[in-house]
Formats: C-alpha cells, sequence, structure tokens
C-alpha cells in the first residue's frame, strides 16, 4: 500500500496508475467492453453523429461530485474572467471544476486513452485521436445559480460529456441541444457518456434547468 495516496476524500480514484485492475472493477461501467464489439450503426444515437456509451460506474460518479462538493470553494464562479486560463478569459463560462485544480488531470487522460479512444475509433472511423485533452472537468448547474448555457462550439475536435447524477430525481430539465441538427439530448443515465464533435458542425446549448443540481464531466479532446 506504500503507493496509495490519502490526500483526498475518495483516494480509491487516483489509484488508476497503480492499481488500474481495481480500478477498472470499481469505476469502470460493467456494459462497457460489450460496446467494444458494436459496430457504428449499433450505438444509441440519439442526434445525427452524437453517439452514447457506458462508461463509467454511478460509484465513479458518486465519488467525483462529492470529491469536489467536500472541498470548500472549489466551484468557480461561473464569470468571463478565469485566471485558471492561460488567458484569463472564458467566452463561455460555466460554473466547473478543472480537473488540474484537484490533480486529477493525468487520471482523467488515462481513462481518455484507455477507455474513450476505442470507442472514438468506432463511431468516427478513420480519425485516431492523439490522446490530448487541455480542459477536463465538472458542471455544475443548479437552480439558485447557473441554470443553463448558451449556444457554443467546444475547443476540441470531439467532446465528451458524462452524466454524474440523475435527471428526475436529483434535477429537472436541463440536457443537451444541437442547434443546427435541432436535437435536444434530454435523459442520460449516469455513467453513460454523449460523444460528439466540438467545432464547426455541432454548435450547441446547455438547456435550462427548473430544479435541483445537475452535474455533468465534461472532456475537450484533441484542441
Amino acid at each position: 500500500m506504500e503507493n496509495y495516496t490519502a490526500l483526498h476524500t475518495n483516494n480509491d480514484l487516483w489509484q488508476i496508475f497503480v492499481n488500474p485492475t481495481d480500478w477498472k472493477l470499481n469505476y469502470i461501467h460493467k456494459d462497457y467492453s460489450k460496446f467494444l464489439e458494436f459496430k457504428r450503426y449499433q450505438f444509441p444515437s440519439p442526434c445525427p453523429d452524437v453517439f452514447m456509451f457506458p462508461l463509467v460506474t454511478e460509484k465513479f460518479a458518486w465519488h467525483i461530485v462529492h470529491e469536489l462538493e467536500s472541498i470548500p470553494n472549489i466551484f468557480s464562479s461561473g464569470q468571463n474572467q478565469d485566471t485558471r486560463l492561460a488567458g484569463g478569459y472564458e467566452n463561455v463560462p460555466t460554473v466547473d471544476v478543472h480537473f488540474t485544480q484537484i490533480n486529477f488531470q493525468q487520471e482523467w487522460l488515462k481513462v481518455l486513452r484507455d477507455y474513450i479512444m476505442p470507442v472514438q475509433r468506432r463511431v468516427f472511423e478513420g480519425y485516431r485521436a492523439d490522446g490530448r485533452a487541455l480542459l477536463s472537468f465538472v458542471v455544475k448547474y443548479h437552480e439558485a445559480g447557473q441554470r443553463l448555457l448558451k449556444p457554443h462550439h467546444d475547443h476540441s475536435t470531439f467532446t465528451t460529456n458524462t452524466a454524474l447524477n440523475h435527471r428526475g430525481v436529483d434535477f429537472e430539465g436541463g440536457g443537451s441541444f444541437f442547434i443546427r441538427q435541432n436535437c435536444l439530448v434530454g435523459d442520460a443515465p449516469v455513467g453513460w457518456t454523449l460523444i460528439h464533435p466540438g467545432r464547426l458542425t455541432h454548435y450547441h446549448e446547455g438547456r435550462e434547468i427548473s430544479r435541483g443540481t445537475r452535474y455533468i464531466l465534461v472532456s475537450f479532446n484533441d484542441p
């Protein structure tokens, strides 16, 4: 246990490098491997070139949300001025936590390379991701705070968006609306991930929640 970190509320999240087998058992969705056998047309596709697959467990979702909510004042203000960014300015800000703030970025990049990229190669044939993500973060929509996100493009070649809590239980409303496609993805099970192009074709917005708190994990991949 000499490599086990005790710095966090949910320390197992940081064990993906030193204990990848147990990490996978704890945190990767039980149905994930089945989707690696799918052809592109077999993936759920709620909108054109938007696909869904099960990535992480409810335990992962709970642990990452609980980890962030256990740290006082960790979430950003949701304002345009943002000292976490190189230029100090975010054009389309969210109330969020960057994984760099909790030293989880390298762990997430391993998830990207080991678990997301194999799916990406199936749904977007002919493109092999570099395995980079300059921004990986958890967004918090709250009925008394930020309730929606205005239309925008993502700074990515492809984006992943993972549901971290339950629509209809923890919150009402919300969802990703793809404007050019005139298509709303309103409900994703906890741990399921949307994967879609980030630039040019998939201009989108975060629809307003009407009650509760919604958490999502977003990764801008291959910026």
